[in-house]
């Protein structure tokens, strides 16, 4: 029972980490919704909330490990059930206040309602619980001088899986925006769904007394009507994407023009250009040229005003349009301040952070006898495999050498007791 409780508890933690590891900046935005629930928003500046980020995950990820390898079995699950303990007292509150969403405990990998995720944190608080009573119990993977390995390379290859995201996109995209999705096509609501339920109340009155009344009961003409309110009392189905709007420089809605679009579009993506790093501000003026070049539309996607694009302009020479758009979209859509992504036919094809914009080498040519103006073919499967062969494999041969060499060990310690006897006779 407690190597069974203690394996989903490591498989949990394990999964929660690492999701979280591999989108920092979508943690990020998950804290500062928090400290705003709070009354904090703007207390901690963005790399504080971007390290809490980082070191969140990376303890999750590496207490995982430690429980899966029964590492410091008495501290690992004391820690363990302290930190659920704490989760589950912070998911409560979360359910009853709903200051959030969605806890984002698993990132965008799997969405829970808020009731889910307190309910899941009791079931993990019940198996942490049998883990932190009998931690003896669970039996070593590997032997205790070796530990360390295995505990250092885990928060090391946690921590590269984050810097990495951070500075090249996650390592895989959980959001409606990821490569190969057509926008409209998850802005559709399928026929037959689920419809959002309303109900209205009138506000009315007769000889100076105001009641509220309903359809139901609605009242005849001797009353005066004074105001009504609609509220949703039951949600409908709610389409991967929506508030993607684009509002040209503020006075042309030109969102069917780009997603109708036959051929390819450039969206750089900025929810803040007061916060934009512009380091690399000469290639993407070079991707603009190559695009005016060859016809294809070049439009900035941004939350900020007239005076950050301004304060943009003059510090950058940009000359391309800017488009309005809601703020947490921006930040769905790419986590790069600023990212490139590459539509083609209303499908996203290419997303690119700023560290790594196609060079003016990769744009000799049509965009479509180019590779950058193709699906990527990295799929989901060799991500795995490299995981695989830069994580599981190594700490796999690991195990089994330390359990040989442990086996053999104990083997020959029995011969050498077994060996007077035999001796003797």
């Amino acid at each position: 029972m407690v190597n069974l409780c203690r394996i989903v508890l490591a498989c949990v933690f394990i999964f929660s980490g690492y999701v979280k590891a591999i989108d920092p900046l979508g943690t990020q935005y998950k804290i500062q919704d928090y400290l705003t629930a709070w009354g904090m928003e703007g207390v901690f500046p963005d790399f504080v909330c971007l390290a809490l980020s980082i070191a969140l995950s990376t303890f999750e990820f590496t207490i995982g490990i430690m429980l899966l390898f029964a590492i410091q079995r008495r501290a690992t699950s004391k820690v363990a059930w302290a930190f659920l303990c704490l989760m589950t007292l912070l998911t409560l509150w979360i359910w009853i206040a709903n200051p959030v969403s969605d806890c984002g405990c698993f990132g965008d990998a799997i969405v829970l309602t808020n009731a889910q995720t307190f309910w899941k944190n009791i079931i993990l608080l019940g198996l942490c619980t049998v883990v932190a009573v009998w931690p003896l119990k669970m039996v070593r993977f590997i032997s205790q001088t070796n530990q360390w390995i295995v505990t250092n390379y885990a928060v090391l290859f946690v921590l590269v899986s984050s810097i990495y995201s951070l500075f090249y996109l996650p390592i895989f995209d959980f959001r409606p925006y990821h490569v190969g999705a057509n926008i409209k096509k998850g802005m559709e609501i399928p026929e037959g769904a689920k419809q959002p339920r309303f109900d209205t109340t009138f506000i009315m009155e007769k000889d100076g007394v105001r009641k509220e009344f309903t359809l139901d009961d609605y009242p005849d003409s001797t009353w005066q009507f004074i105001d009504s309110k609609t509220t949703m009392v039951e949600q409908g189905y709610v389409p991967p994407i929506h508030d993607f709007t684009i509002d040209l420089e503020g006075r042309e809605d030109i969102t069917e023009e780009v997603l109708n679009r036959k051929g390819y579009t450039f969206l750089l993506v900025s929810p803040h250009l007061e916060r934009a790093d512009d380091s690399n501000f000469g290639k993407i003026d070079l991707i603009y040229e190559y695009a005016q070049e060859e016809g294809i539309p070049f439009y900035c996607l941004t939350a900020s005003g007239e005076q950050a694009q301004r304060r943009w302009q003059d510090l950058t020479g940009a000359e391309y349009p800017f488009c309005l758009m809601d703020e947490v979209t921006l930040k769905t859509i790419i986590r790069s301040n600023p990212g490139l992504v590459l539509l083609k036919n209303g499908t996203v094809i290419r997303k690119w952070s700023h560290h790594n914009l196609p060079s003016s080498e990769e744009m000799e040519g049509k965009l479509s006898s180019l590779p950058i103006g193709q699906m990527p073919a990295d799929s989901v499967p060799t991500k795995l495999l490299a995981i695989l062969m830069w994580f599981v494999l190594p700490l796999t041969i690991l195990t089994l050498a330390d359990r040989t060499w442990a086996w053999s060990k104990w083997f020959r310690l029995r011969q050498s007791k077994k060996a007077p006897a035999d001796k003797n006779i």
